[in-house]
């Protein structure tokens, strides 16, 4: 059952890797190459084939790059992963780099003081992400190289052969809308720009389209490939076909042409423009392509992204049913480890053992697949945000520590991401504030109300005032987007300092502030939201956030003379709603349990 988590290589591998791909570079007469965790999808996961970074480095964050020059690897990561990556880079070779705060630019200007080639595979790289460095580099000397081969790929003689997972259908009744529909939503929207086509570059985005799902990627339902939709609603899918079989190739009709990936180029340097292509996501090659031609493009965003973010109710309907499941087997978890709490001296047990019984769990509850690889974190472990276990790093869970687990599931109706941390046996008293400011955050974005218009960056601050009383913070984002049986972390809406797009109805994400002390513990709660209209008392439109999470909170950790009384109200009231929804699906024992579990916090 516990898969997946194995996931670094023998450290000893890496230095001569890194020698390796040097002498490549000496042989093109380069000076450096940057090595994006990303693929040509920009996806936060990537298949074994795209795992880059970690096979040079042992990085294995879902977010960073390195950047190799003749004496200098920089292994740039933001906040979330400046414990993991000292972990997991040989700091004898590879220095950490912290990002965004170092640019790389900068970072390559001092490297190369006397300017240089510096390599890039521009299937891997977005414009938006070119045009920057460029920008940053002006001047510098520094040149930038858009390489037919990636250097990486040709020291990698072991490298996995492209992922070839078969494509299913995803269920109209739970879609929402059927294919067809979709397609005529967003020619028309192309018509209305005048623009002849869009090229799509988001797995998720194509997967949307066109109610389809895949297997490609670990945790993530996608189908990977490239299209292109014409403004009279036509679309070329750009993969391999072999994944696509005879009842799928019916259901997306003569309106829907399958094509070999070799095809892409060919139709790219053939399109009649305008083209609409998205800078933010789309690779500097498709650009350079569509260019090489002459053809007019006109940079926008990605037309199916923000439709896709915007629920229909059907959607939003069968990511409450998976919610209740899931819920369910969050509640059977936390029962089992109360159980076992007092026995951890006789009976131990171990962050993998919690990965593996909650996967158990969420299978005898028919998941497709868990939605990312679970975070069970205890101790020290729980201050690495996305901390992920494996057979090295396995600790045992002591009485005392507190145990954060962050995990999700994919369901048939929908995706899943909660995150509960709580104490195993009596902990230290050091806990208990930042635990309740982080539930006061947490609780402050269930319950506010705003006007359309408000962005994500302005609900972020009230995650963390709380903590910013007392001097914390955490470095992540407050929420992300949630696809609905998609990625479980889906742009472009997010709950950050920087996201700038404004809420709308049918949006979900996630609400999870947190704390970390490094060496010590760690705090999250999430839960998953989605955007509401609300009744306007004054004549004014307002939205706010219904609450689709339901999983006791742990009070054990909290200090409820910090809390107002409207606080207060709110969590009793949530508890209350969990063992009314939750109450039902599971058995006689944990039923007793989640009863004592959410009981109002005045009570014992």
């Amino acid at each position: 059952m516990f898969q997946n988590y194995d996931c670094h290589s023998d450290p000893a591998a890496h230095p001569p890797r890194l020698a390796a791909l040097r002498q490549a570079l000496a042989a093109r007469d380069l000076d450096g190459f940057l090595v994006p965790r990303a693929d040509a999808h920009q996806g936060e996961y990537v298949a074994a084939r795209d795992a880059r970074l970690a096979w040079l480095s042992g990085f294995t964050g879902s977010a960073g790059f390195c950047i190799v020059t003749p004496d200098r690897a920089g292994v740039f990561i933001d906040g979330r992963y400046r414990v993991q990556v000292k972990a997991q880079v040989d700091p004898a070779h590879f220095t950490p780099v912290p990002w965004p705060e170092t640019e790389p630019a900068d970072w390559l200007r001092d490297a190369l003081p006397q300017g240089g080639r510096i390599g890039y595979d521009p299937w891997l790289h977005t414009r938006r992400e070119i045009r920057g460095m460029e920008k940053g580099l002006a001047g510098s000397g520094i040149a930038l190289i858009a390489l037919d081969t990636n250097p990486v790929d040709v020291i990698w003689t072991d490298q996995p052969q492209p992922p070839v997972g078969a494509v299913r259908l995803w269920p109209g009744e739970i879609a929402g809308e059927t294919a067809a529909e979709k397609r005529a939503c967003i020619a028309r929207a192309l018509r209305e720009a005048g623009q002849q086509a869009a090229v799509l570059t988001l797995p998720d985005s194509l997967s949307w389209l066109l109610n389809i799902r895949g297997a490609d990627v670990p945790k993530n339902p996608v189908v990977q490939g490239f299209a292109i939709i014409e403004q009279n609603g036509h679309v070329a899918v750009f993969t391999d076909p072999a994944k696509f079989g005879a009842e799928v190739r019916a259901a997306l009709g003569n309106e829907v042409s399958v094509l070999p990936l070799v095809a892409l180029t060919p139709a790219l340097t053939n399109l009649a423009g305008p083209v609409r292509v998205d800078p933010a996501t789309a690779p500097e090659r498709v650009f350079a392509l569509i260019e090489s031609m002459n053809t007019p493009i006109a940079e926008g965003p990605d037309p199916v992204i923000l439709p896709k973010a915007c629920k229909n109710p059907a959607e939003i309907a069968g990511m409450r049913a998976a919610h209740l499941q899931d819920g369910a087997a969050v509640a059977e978890l936390l029962h089992w480890l109360d159980a076992s709490a007092p026995h951890l001296d006789a009976e131990p047990l171990t962050e993998i053992d919690v990965a593996t019984k909650l996967e158990e769990l969420r299978r005898a509850r028919g998941i497709l697949d868990i939605s990312f690889d679970t975070i069970a974190a205890t101790g020290p472990h729980a201050a690495i945000p996305h901390y992920h276990v494996d057979r090295q790093s396995n600790l045992r869970i002591r009485p005392g520590h507190v145990l954060l687990v962050d995990s999700g599931g994919q369901y048939p109706d929908g995706t899943t991401d909660i995150t509960r941390t709580l104490p195993m046996g009596a902990v230290d008293p050091a806990v208990r504030r930042p635990y309740t400011r982080v539930l006061q955050g947490m609780i402050a974005v269930s319950r506010v109300q705003f006007p359309p218009g408000i962005a994500g960056c302005h609900i972020d601050a009230l995650a963390r005032a709380p903590l910013w009383a007392e001097g914390m913070d955490y470095d992540h984002g407050t929420g992300h987007g949630v696809g609905a049986g998609l990625s479980v972390h889906e742009g472009p809406v997010r709950i950050s300092r920087v996201s700038d797009i404004p809420l709308a109805p049918g949006m979900i994400l996630s609400n999870e502030p947190g704390y970390y002390r490094e060496g010590s513990f760690g705090i999250r709660i999430e839960n998953l939201l989605v955007v509401e209209e609300r009744d306007a008392s004054d004549g004014r439109a307002m939205l706010g956030f219904k609450t689709l999470t339901f999983a006791p909170i742990d009070r054990r950790l909290i200090e409820p003379g910090l809390l107002a009384p409207a606080e207060i109200a709110w969590l009793d009231a949530y508890h209350a709603q969990v063992r009314e929804k939750i109450s039902p699906l599971v058995t006689d024992e944990v039923r007793d349990w989640l009863h004592r579990a959410t009981q109002p916090l005045g009570c014992a």
